[in-house]
């Protein structure tokens, strides 16, 4: 994935080399080299990620982070800290002033870009959730319910590790700060506590007994359950390149041992204070837009609301250089579903249908019902690859997996034909985009069903004028 970062130093000898390194692995590096440039970047560019120095002159990176973090415009912008201070007192000052991370120079090039990229990736998550707030709002279909100041007070944290000492101090801290803890040292407990309530925060001891700490990571984030919960990971100094791995895997922060008391809790509050955001977010939304926006039967987003928001998340994604594709899915031969079976039959082949969509694509891309039996899957940072990739493993398990009917219990095989689009260019408007989509599919009926179709790209000029 590709991001936008602004780099902030005084120094531009730093200024260069940190650019360098990040348009070296693809980012899209702006600079500011005082906090007052940098504040002005931040509020008419929007980055994806800010690495912020925190010695300058006039405004040191205390009061940058400060002032950002301020503005409910640009809060929700990930912050890391970049600086040669290595004590913890100053960590703890720059997780309190809203910084999402500390790091120390010279760093470890590797850590750098597995921070980036893992922030980047829950900034674009939080991105969709406002675009979709916004949306809603320009419909009408928002209350006026705004999220003000969200409290990490009394947080519910699950601890998973089976060194006692840490056992023994992080319960102390937390409960100190009025934190609700659950502990557990075997992994299986772990993924039984973490069905049965919903928690604030996991932290995850890296170096468990008979157990690989990655492993339990990749498992929170593939359930459902657990795949929006912040997990804070226990390491040693020296294991860098595994604590890379754990970013790429989507943990969110990380703790090195000896564990300090006062970092370990303004880590801990500044995850729950994330995820609270998030979910007030999502809460708020799902709640004011369910009834205008959503299909009744299926519970996805309906034509309305895709037509409302296709346009302005495909401008946004093309702008930042990032690829963007759509997929339309029509069921096949549905109607002898409903004459055959019934249509209460119909109904069911639908629901479970959205339900393996959704179940099939990533956090981030939007799945809608645009009526009878078509679907589209909104793709944004979407490969060429990934979009054929995604539509391959939907068509086979569609096909794969017999539909089971009640009243009375039988089940059905079902198919679907896929027609899957890649934006070409900036230019590209969605109503283009989406024929394209559409004559694909049409390809995967003429061609015999329950297979994909990749749309080609459109002549020179054809992007702009095709709803003209």
């Amino acid at each position: 994935m590709s991001a936008r970062v602004l780099v902030v130093d005084d120094n531009i000898a730093n200024v260069k080399l940190l650019e360098a390194k990040l348009s070296s692995e693809y980012f899209d590096v702006l600079t500011a080299l005082s906090g007052r440039q940098a504040l002005d970047i931040v509020r008419k560019t929007s980055p994806d990620i800010v690495l912020l120095d925190v010695m300058m002159p006039e405004m040191d990176g205390f009061e940058v982070c400060r002032r950002i973090k301020a503005d409910p415009k640009t809060a929700h912008i990930p912050v890391v800290m970049v600086t040669a201070l290595s004590d913890v007192e100053d960590r703890v000052r720059g997780l309190e002033a809203g910084a999402d991370d500390f790091l120390t120079k010279p760093g470890k090039d590797i850590a750098l870009y597995a921070r980036v990229r893992s922030l980047a990736r829950l900034k674009m998550l939080t991105d969709e959730w406002r675009l979709r707030a916004a949306t809603g709002e320009q419909l009408g279909a928002l209350d006026d319910t705004a999220v003000h100041e969200i409290s990490a007070a009394q947080g519910l944290v699950l601890l998973v590790d089976d060194n006692p000492n840490n056992q023994r101090r992080i319960a102390q801290a937390l409960s100190d700060a009025g934190h609700n803890l659950k502990t557990t040292a075997l992994p299986e407990e772990a993924m039984r506590l973490a069905i049965e309530s919903d928690f604030d925060l996991i932290i995850v001891n890296l170096h468990l007994a008979g157990f690989d700490g990655l492993r339990l990571c990749s498992q929170f984030r593939s359930q459902e359950f657990t795949r929006q919960t912040p997990i804070l990971l226990l390491i040693e100094s020296e294991d860098t390149v595994r604590l890379a791995k754990g970013l790429e895997l989507g943990i969110n922060d990380y703790l090195v041992e000896p564990i300090d008391r006062n970092e370990l809790l303004a880590r801990s509050h500044s995850q729950i204070r994330r995820k609270r955001f998030q979910d007030s977010l999502r809460a708020n939304f799902q709640r004011s837009m369910s009834l205008v926006l959503t299909d009744s039967l299926t519970g996805l987003y309906n034509r309305r609301y895709l037509e409302a928001h296709l346009g302005t998340l495909m401008q946004r994604v093309l702008r930042g250089g990032r690829p963007f594709a759509l997929l339309v899915i029509d069921i096949d031969h549905f109607k002898q579903v409903n004459d055959v079976h019934g249509h209460a039959a119909g109904d069911e082949v639908l629901r479970e249908l959205s339900h393996r969509l959704v179940h099939s694509v990533r956090n981030f891309d939007l799945v809608a019902r645009m009526g009878g039996e078509e679907f589209v899957v909104i793709m944004p940072d979407a490969s060429n690859e990934v979009m054929a990739a995604v539509a391959e493993r939907l068509c086979q398990r569609v096909a794969r997996q017999p539909f089971q009917l009640t009243e009375p219990a039988r089940e059905i095989e079902v198919t679907v034909s896929i027609g899957c689009a890649a934006a070409s260019s900036e230019d590209e408007r969605p109503d283009a985009l989406l024929k394209r989509a559409d004559e694909a599919l049409y390809r995967a009926k003429r061609s015999g069903r329950n297979r994909v179709e990749i749309a080609e790209a459109p002549a020179a000029g054809a992007a702009t004028s095709a709803s003209a």
